[in-house]
């Protein structure tokens, strides 16, 4: 069957008129992106105007969510935002008119207003958690993990001179973390990510493309690409007029399989890393960070339908794909999913990515993988 969805509006179901006239839901879940949604509706004439168009659940800045859940398993809020805009189809036809809605997730609040703040003696995760305080948003507990030092007053202080979530995306990428405002289970109620992603613990969903009778997805598409730094340096001279520098070869961030970036490549690679910083600890923090997100070096698209593998996919869970070979078979962190949802079906596109790669694969193994295909 296919999974179970609900879109909600202000917090309230839709009713059953929309679910029997929705064309699709479609929602955009990403790690460097905001969240995303588009619903599809027919328009026809009725009591001399045009259905859902002035319907007062679609006015700007409305809430809407959308929730799923596979067969027997927890639900989960895939999406949680504001309605930012319309665009209406106008045709003769009695099917062929459309309205689609979109709206982006409740990050769009932190939006509104360009702001010109001085941040001082606090962390980077101290900053975010204020900031997402000031809209009802629980910072994630993880958001203390790797944490910059203290910006004070006779070192180098932060300052803002953008909107709120610019400015913290910005630091996030300075320090190789994730900066996201979404919802696990609940609507309504929102969680700051401002951390690098976990990636200890088992997987939470194996995915299997070749077994005859447990194939749970589709056709899967992978590629490395070692166009990528290997080692980063930093140097600069601080207010206290000490020259300070790092040499960074390590990211901080465990790999995912035997051989990361600078194993498999076999080459180095070398940036120099431009950044304000009070210390050479801070320094050090900005390089790691930069080798963080250039280490996602494998990347793996494909799609899966919910009812096949009865789960749902989110942004930030490590999954493992198996019989695909010893290079590529492992663990893989989730990047982005877009869901299409409709009455009858959920499918899901997918990128996965891999900060490492298994061992060489034997002549043996390899001539087992293509006799599979």
């Amino acid at each position: 069957m296919a999974s179970a969805f609900k879109v909600l509006f202000d917090g309230a179901p839709a009713d059953d008129d929309f679910y029997n006239q929705v064309g699709a839901v479609e929602v955009e879940e990403n790690a460097d992106l905001p969240g995303a949604v588009r619903i599809t509706l027919p328009v026809s004439v009725a009591n001399n105007d045009l259905t859902f168009v002035a319907d007062a659940r679609f006015r700007p800045f409305a809430n809407i969510a959308v929730t799923a859940s596979a067969d027997g398993t927890t639900t989960e809020c895939i999406f949680d935002g504001l309605v930012l805009s319309h665009k209406l189809h106008l045709d003769r036809g009695a099917v062929a008119s459309r309205l689609e809605l979109w709206g982006q997730d409740a990050s769009w609040l932190m939006n509104l207003t360009e702001k010109a703040v001085e941040w001082v003696d606090v962390t980077d995760s101290a900053v975010a958690s204020a900031i997402f305080g000031q809209y009802g948003v629980t910072p994630a507990p993880e958001n203390t993990r790797d944490d910059s030092p203290a910006h004070t007053e006779d070192g180098n202080s932060l300052v803002q001179r953008a909107t709120d979530i610019g400015f913290l995306r910005s630091l996030a990428r300075a320090s190789g973390k994730w900066c996201r405002v979404f919802c696990t289970d609940t609507p309504g109620q929102r969680t700051g990510y401002f951390a690098r992603p976990a990636l200890d613990g088992d997987p939470a969903i194996t995915l299997d493309l070749n077994d005859v009778a447990a194939a749970n997805t589709g056709p899967l598409d992978l590629t490395w690409d070692v166009m990528r730094p290997t080692s980063a340096s930093a140097r600069q001279v601080l207010l206290n007029d000490v020259d300070a520098g790092a040499d960074v070869s390590d990211s901080g961030v465990a790999p995912l399989d035997a051989r990361s970036l600078s194993d498999f490549s076999g080459t180095p690679t070398s940036v120099l890393v431009a950044t304000p910083a009070a210390t050479a600890a801070e320094l050090a923090l900005r390089a790691q960070g930069l080798l963080a997100d250039a280490g996602w070096f494998v990347r793996c698209e494909g799609e899966a339908d919910v009812a096949r593998l009865n789960a749902i996919l989110r942004v930030g869970a490590v999954v493992a794909i198996q019989n695909i070979g010893s290079l590529y078979s492992g663990k893989y962190l989730v990047w982005s999913v877009h869901h299409t949802i409709s009455g009858d079906s959920h499918r899901m596109r997918f990128v996965l990515v891999r900060n490492a790669l298994g061992p060489d694969p034997s002549a043996s193994g390899l001539g087992s993988l293509l006799g599979s295909l």
